[in-house]
């Protein structure tokens, strides 16, 4: 995937009028879906996925609660006083929280910020005493905080107990295997896309460990710019669980020039890695994540390798993915043998990316919602997936 100098590039003069006639009716087509009964969540998702995302967090107050389908009266119930006291967890979290200055926006009043800190450890300790079975980890508060911010503490505390317990329970297990089996798919997804790249990073021994943070706190630890955050929760919140770790190898595949003009060395690598630009053109990037995915799926990249189920996987109800988990870290092994058995019987090697018809494209990009501007063909191919789609229970 090359680097492209110009994505990303200002529109010409009369793009901030198409752009404010377009989020006019983005706007329009959110109230609609919301107004309707029962509410249009595929709808919804498009909305949150395709470029600008929710656009306020206004919208976000009403949205984000119908992507985790939170019931109403869950939503208006008041949190609950949190024991501090004799709490496992509370100076861990107290420690996290008092390093989390940076989360908060420039400027803000240090009594506003003290205010919200105390509320973010409440919220924190709140879903873990409600859930024994979740486990802390350090980078939860760096996605708690978001929710706190876009949201509020009532609505946070509803939201965040929800996503621990499905799209990130796999991080709040008592170890890290489950975790380390999601960064387990970001080199296989390298793979099919640029193997040259995978090659270089197989080579230098890297690893998967640079992108550990991103994976566990949603971006939120890395990016300094508060709109782009809160732009990948729209998109993470309206996808499977694991969108993050292909958002993380389109990250990678961007760049490509930078990555292969490195020095092949494992912490020259790392630290290149490691330091996220500021400055990607994020509506581009997940455009190409859903591309990704689509193409790649989970259960087409687990099939290849030893049986592992992710547990935040099996409970996302949303799509209908296979429940074998496997290892594609035995994939990259046994490929590599086969690469080399080939080469030394003679043949050359060879470099082979299933491509899915365009019809079994189309109809995964209408059932999970990563339609951005299809065209009046494709908005066929939606209409006919969403009137089978609630048969599968595909969308809440």
């Amino acid at each position: 995937m090359k680097k492209s100098r110009s994505a990303g590039a200002s529109s010409p003069l009369n793009g901030k009028q198409d752009w404010d006639s377009r989020r006019k009716r983005k706007i329009a087509d959110i109230t609609q879906a919301l107004s309707v009964c029962p509410v249009d969540v595929a709808a919804l998702r498009r909305m949150a996925i395709s470029e600008g995302g929710l656009l306020t967090d206004e919208i976000r107050c009403q949205v984000w609660p119908r992507l985790l389908n939170v019931p109403a009266h869950i939503l208006e119930q008041e949190p609950e006083r949190v024991e501090r006291e004799n709490n496992k967890d509370y100076n861990q979290v107290l420690l996290d929280v008092q390093r989390s200055l940076r989360r908060f926006p420039p400027g803000m009043p240090d009594e506003q910020r003290e205010g919200l800190q105390e509320e973010l450890i409440d919220i924190i300790l709140r879903v873990l005493k409600r859930n024994p079975q979740l486990h802390y980890y350090q980078g939860y508060h760096d996605i708690v905080v978001t929710f706190l911010l876009v949201l509020g503490e009532r609505l946070a505390t509803a939201l965040v107990e929800k996503l621990s317990t499905h799209h990130l329970r796999d991080f709040m297990d008592p170890t890290m295997d489950n975790t380390k089996h999601i960064l387990n798919y970001l080199m296989p997804i390298i793979e099919r896309v640029n193997p040259e790249v995978h090659d270089f990073m197989q080579q230098a021994e890297v690893g998967t460990i640079f992108a550990l943070s991103w994976l566990i706190t949603w971006f939120g630890h890395v990016l300094s710019d508060f709109r782009h955050v809160v732009r990948l929760y729209d998109f993470f919140l309206a996808c499977h669980p694991l969108m993050p770790i292909y958002f993380a190898a389109v990250i990678v595949l961007y760049r490509e020039e930078e990555v292969l003009d490195c020095e092949c060395d494992m912490a020259m690598v790392h630290h290149l890695l490691s330091q996220i630009p500021q400055d990607l053109p994020y509506e581009t990037l997940i455009s190409r994540a859903g591309d990704l995915f689509v193409q790649f799926p989970p259960s087409e990249l687990a099939r290849e390798a030893a049986t592992q189920e992710s547990t935040a996987a099996s409970t996302f109800t949303d799509f209908g993915l296979a429940s074998t988990q496997q290892r594609p870290d035995s994939v990259l092994r046994r490929r590599r043998r086969q690469k080399q058995a080939l080469e030394n019987s003679g043949a050359g090697p060879v470099v082979a990316v299933a491509q899915p018809s365009a019809t079994r494209r189309f109809m995964r990009l209408a059932v999970m919602g990563l339609t951005v501007a299809l065209g009046a063909a494709a908005l066929a191919v939606v209409n006919t997936a969403l009137e089978w789609a609630p048969k599968l229970d595909l969308f809440p």
